[in-house]
């Protein structure tokens, strides 16, 4: 009476066996025995393109990444949900870097070259009509995005016109979108703004004009992308990938302009205008130069004063440049 039993759990052995063979082939690349695709969830916004064009056109997975976008109001917003692991790679500003890696066991691993006076044009002041000049702004309640590098932005403006950053009332607000409606109304006096799509939107504001922008000023806005050291150490190839598809998308997107802003209205409505004035402006280079290393190390210095960052450490040790040496050689400075 055994023998029937054994027999069938020798054909359940062999068809456990089988189905594991099939599940553990799911796990490759097809047909080519490679392993499977790096998996990464990536904090995007809704006006970046390059994230987007990577993946729509077939980038990443040419580059072996499987990946899946986050999108967030801002980019601060996205480094951020790197502490509860909402995504495992983000993309932001020199402040909410530094931030994160104050806190946490993370590293910046590249910059995008975009801290240029083009880019920092875009960063446009706009005013309530009755403010003529920086000196106006003395007693006023000036706007700024939680979480970012807007308070450096007015320190170093308004000390440049002579105003004291203790003249001034510092408002937070959660985005650009509660900064409109708060100028519009008068609560607040003047914001900072990015982009040509809220530019326009801020611009056609009755009750408001441009006073200056970035440019004017010594800021440039060095953005970075940062990740856990833990998944970058476990996963270095798929890193040094990772770099190689956004330089892929980035050029794909500013040789393609028409293309990218089809792209961009299809899927998070920006108008095709924003999307062609603002390309040009803002191609991403990766690598590490000696501005962006410059722009982290100013912003440190101006944080870890200014109490926001409450325990100063050593920039080259929040700093991992061996993915991208590996990936462009020729775009990275030897840290001091």
């Amino acid at each position: 009476m055994r023998r029937p039993y054994f027999k069938r759990s020798h054909a359940w052995f062999l068809i456990s066996t089988l189905a594991m063979s099939l599940l553990s082939g799911c796990g490759k690349a097809s047909g080519d025995g490679q392993e499977s695709k790096f998996q990464l969830k990536i904090a995007d916004i809704s006006t970046n393109a390059v994230f987007r064009i990577a993946k729509s056109k077939g980038i990443f997975d040419k580059h072996g990444i499987d990946a899946e976008l986050v999108n967030f109001a801002t980019p601060a917003e996205g480094v951020n949900s790197l502490f509860i692991k909402q995504v495992d790679v983000a993309f932001g500003a020199d402040f909410p870097l530094l931030n994160a890696v104050s806190k946490g066991d993370y590293s910046i691993f590249a910059s995008t070259g975009t801290a240029t006076d083009l880019s920092a044009s875009e960063w446009k002041l706009f005013v309530r009509k009755e403010i003529a000049s920086a000196a106006d702004l003395k007693g006023k309640k000036l706007s700024f995005s939680r979480g970012t590098f807007i308070p450096y932005l007015w320190d170093v403006y308004l000390a440049d016109n002579g105003v004291a950053l203790s003249d001034v009332e510092l408002i937070g607000q959660g985005g650009f979108d509660e900064a409109y409606v708060a100028l519009k109304k008068g609560e607040i006096d003047a914001a900072w703004v990015y982009g040509a799509v809220l530019n326009e939107k801020f611009g056609a504001l009755a009750e408001a004009r441009e006073l200056s922008d970035m440019s004017k000023t010594p800021v440039r806005l060095g953005t970075g992308l940062i990740a856990s050291n833990e998944l970058i150490n476990s996963n270095r190839e798929g890193f040094v990938a990772l770099l190689k598809a956004l330089d892929d998308a980035s050029a794909y997107a500013q040789a393609h302009p028409e293309e990218t802003a089809d792209l961009m209205y299809e899927e998070v409505k920006q108008p095709k205008e924003a999307t062609l004035k603002d390309l040009p402006k803002n191609p991403w280079s990766i690598g590490f130069t000696d501005k962006a290393y410059a722009g982290l190390l100013g912003q440190k210095e101006y944080m870890v004063a200014n109490g926001i960052i409450e325990k100063d450490f050593e920039l080259n040790d929040k700093l991992n440049l061996d993915l991208v040496r590996t990936a462009f050689p020729d775009r990275v400075i030897d840290l001091k």
